[in-house]
């Protein structure tokens, strides 16, 4: 028996604004970021602009290169490509700076941990994945091996981010290590079943 709407939309919700804020802790604690995060704060400096709208502006520029590859957005990539950012900018708005290396690092494995079960919230709602994997498959749709095509995204977003000032460190190598382990324990606790006659969209590793 398929789970109700209002129920998905509250799982899909609830892993978005937790998404947003595990970024905020991982900001705050100053020790790098995840390769796309990197990027999003490289563009942030450059652009004088709040972190939360550099992080919507690419997810709705990564949505129109969508359009060449034919892939179909859900509910979940829309709210992906508004909510997030929101959330990022007002947990930033709250939370303050850590001095302590040793609150810092704490941050950071929390930071780690919450973007591990918000992102297994997110994509068991089944409601559609997140602007930059739909790019991922789309493009490993076209024939290329999806693990070679990852590889080259994050490596490609990480390297432009360093360059404009995005924060590269520790945290991002801790990072690409132990999301996946984390989203892979987590997803089938989560995971809601399939909405009865639709295709299962939860086709995506990560939401970001």
């Amino acid at each position: 028996m398929s789970t109700t709407l209002p129920t998905r939309f509250a799982r899909l919700l609830s892993g978005l604004v937790l998404f947003g804020v595990s970024v905020a802790l991982l900001v705050r604690a100053d020790l790098g970021l995840a390769s796309w995060d990197v990027l999003h704060q490289g563009l942030a400096e450059w652009t004088g602009l709040p972190l939360g709208l550099v992080v919507n502006a690419v997810a709705v520029a990564v949505l129109l290169l969508w359009i060449p590859l034919r892939q179909r957005p859900g509910v979940g990539t829309v709210g992906n490509a508004v909510v997030v950012g929101l959330a990022v900018d007002a947990a930033l708005a709250v939370l303050p700076q850590v001095g302590p290396l040793t609150l810092r690092i704490a941050l950071l494995v929390a930071g780690i941990v919450l973007n591990g079960v918000a992102t297994a919230l997110y994509l068991g709602a089944r409601l559609g994945p997140g602007p930059r994997d739909g790019l991922m498959t789309g493009l490993a749709a076209r024939g290329l091996p999806i693990r070679r095509v990852r590889t080259l995204i994050e490596l490609a977003v990480l390297a432009v981010g360093w360059l404009l000032g995005g924060a590269v460190g520790p945290g991002t190598l801790l990072y690409a290590v132990g999301i996946g382990p984390i989203v892979h324990h987590l997803i089938p606790r989560f995971a809601l079943p399939a909405p009865a006659g639709s295709p299962d969209r939860s086709d995506s590793p990560c939401p970001a």
